[in-house]
């Protein structure tokens, strides 16, 4: 490896990891300039694994051993290195996790690719939280989904937090981007899929009676936090399905609906 001691945080050739903090700056380089950042030795060595490029490392001293062996295939990697209030200075906050490591997003399949073998599938419509988006990664490696296809205004997956909160897990899991949904629920409708719209409206079923004759294959559409789907989400549905509540409550946080959903969902098929 080359190993860079960085005495300046304006030095040009760190800049894709300075103002890790300004969300706008980031949604605009990561995507645009073709990067995400990675963090912890984990995530990292994840990203590695599902087979993406990385671009150059940011790390703590003592965590150089550890960078060496997992960047043992990549010998052309620069690493850079430095006191740890500099690299805090420039990064925004405490680089506890060790490291962060730049790297170059993979193409995006198309949507007819990601599909056709899959038999079930999430469909999420601008879901915003990157918490919440992570989350959902994470019930759908978990629990059997096949992919995740997202709404243009829906969070980054490959945004910090969503790969953290996902444990990594948004490199395993098939996903892209999809069109508007004029154009994009009518594909799935043709690729064969029943569109099964997480709702709450009088004509929705329960989860429980919906699972238990589930099509062959489901795309379980859910929305974006508070609001829900937009109305050319639901009359694009083939069902609406609920999760009945108790006590007053109307309804889950989106993530916790997709690890109930996705475990009904699955339970079912393996019956």
């Amino acid at each position: 490896m080359r190993v860079i001691t960085v005495t300046d945080r304006d030095q040009p050739e760190i800049s894709d990891y300075s103002r890790l903090t300004d969300v706008a700056l980031r949604r605009v380089s990561e995507p645009e300039g073709g990067l995400y950042i990675a963090e912890s030795p984990k995530v990292i060595g994840r990203a590695l694994a599902a087979g993406h490029r990385p671009r150059s490392v940011l790390v703590l001293e003592r965590w150089l051993p550890r960078m060496a062996e997992l960047f043992r295939d990549y010998p052309e990697i620069t690493v850079f290195t430095g006191e740890p209030e500099l690299l805090e200075s420039l990064t925004g906050f405490n680089l506890h996790r060790g490291a962060l490591a730049a790297m170059h997003r993979p193409p995006l399949a198309p949507v007819a690719e990601l599909v056709r073998d899959a038999s079930t599938i999430v469909v999420l419509e601008d879901v915003v939280d990157h918490t919440n988006v992570g989350a959902i990664f994470r019930s759908v490696a978990g629990l059997g989904a096949d992919a995740v296809l997202i709404s243009p205004r829906c969070a980054d997956p490959l945004y910090r937090r969503s790969v953290r909160v996902s444990m990594g897990t948004v490199f395993q899991v098939p996903w892209t981007r999809m069109e508007e949904w004029d154009e994009a629920l009518p594909a799935l409708k043709q690729a064969g899929f029943h569109l099964a719209a997480l709702a709450l409206s009088d004509d929705a079923v329960s989860l429980a009676d919906f699972a238990a004759n589930r099509p062959e294959k489901v795309a379980l559409v859910m929305g974006t936090e508070g609001d829900g789907l937009s109305s050319r989400a639901l009359a694009a549905a083939d069902t609406e399905v609920m999760i009945p509540m108790l006590h007053g409550v109307n309804s889950l946080n989106v993530a916790a609906a997709s690890a109930v959903a996705l475990w009904a969902l699955e339970n079912a098929r393996l019956q």
